[in-house]
């Protein structure tokens, strides 16, 4: 061998310099069941399951584990946030066709706050799944609203790359357009003043409210309100008060009205 071939051979890779070098990511036999078992649970199995596993893993983790940056779910978080955000002004768009465009703001921002998104993972156990390095997970990190909030649009981003839109429109389905529907987000908006205004403006005639039941003990009481059209049932709902059964009676007679009204 010539004296340059010796002068430009490979240096070996130290033990310790393996150690420090990037990893890729992997999963013992118990979380890959726990990923399994979610995927069940939510009705979706993913065809990239990498993209799943990526979505719940904290930059902590990756830290510790000397893993590879991007193999964290902050990419996927940032997308997740504008598909989540897109899909929930299109289901407001065509649900309340009569709301104002600063309404459906209100009622949006309301929807996709971190406490909501948080609720929303602790709902579906997304907690138990994030894989977190040992700091995070000795300070509580598992629990902290930030972090499931920020799950939660990681999630969607990634399911929206495996199977595109129209599954995550399934799965909010499944999870968040049935809480609007009940009135979950009623309190951040007031749909009395909104339907009153729609009565008026189209003349459609006068509108009251009854309180048709009240039901449960003294310190748990649940009122029914119902709203009537020209002595015509409406809307009814439910509230722990008056004025909440009220919103919630109101809030159904917005959707009735709009299925009625043309497209």
């Amino acid at each position: 061998m010539s004296q340059s071939s010796k002068n430009h051979k490979k240096p070996r890779t130290t033990n310790q310099e393996r150690r420090r070098s990037p990893r890729r990511l992997t999963l013992s036999n118990e979380q890959r069941e726990r990923f399994d078992l979610l995927q069940k649970e939510i009705g979706f199995m993913f065809e990239n399951k990498k993209l799943l596993i990526q979505a719940f893993t904290h930059s902590s983790y990756v830290n510790e584990h000397r893993i590879y940056t991007f193999q964290d779910n902050e990419r996927l978080e940032f997308l997740g946030d504008a598909v989540l955000e897109l899909a929930i002004s299109q289901f407001l768009y065509k649900k309340f066709k009569s709301m104002s465009e600063g309404d459906m703001t209100k009622l949006r921002a309301s929807i996709v706050c971190e406490p909501s998104l948080a609720k929303f993972a602790q709902e579906l156990n997304f907690g138990q799944l994030v894989l977190l390095g040992k700091g995070e997970e000795i300070t509580g990190g598992r629990l902290r609203p930030a972090l499931l909030a920020d799950i939660f649009e990681s999630f969607i981003g990634a399911l929206y790359l495996d199977q595109g839109m129209e599954a995550v429109y399934e799965f909010l389905t499944k999870t968040i357009y049935p809480k609007v529907d009940e009135g979950a987000f009623s309190h951040m908006m007031d749909f009395k003043s909104q339907l009153q205004e729609l009565i008026q403006r189209d003349n459609l005639g006068q509108i009251q409210y009854v309180i048709v039941q009240e039901r449960g003990p003294a310190h748990n009481r649940e009122f029914v309100s119902e709203v009537q059209l020209n002595d015509a049932s409406l809307g009814v709902g439910t509230g722990r008060s008056k004025k909440e059964a009220e919103q919630h009676a109101a809030q159904q007679a917005l959707v009735k009205l709009s299925q009625k009204s043309p497209s």
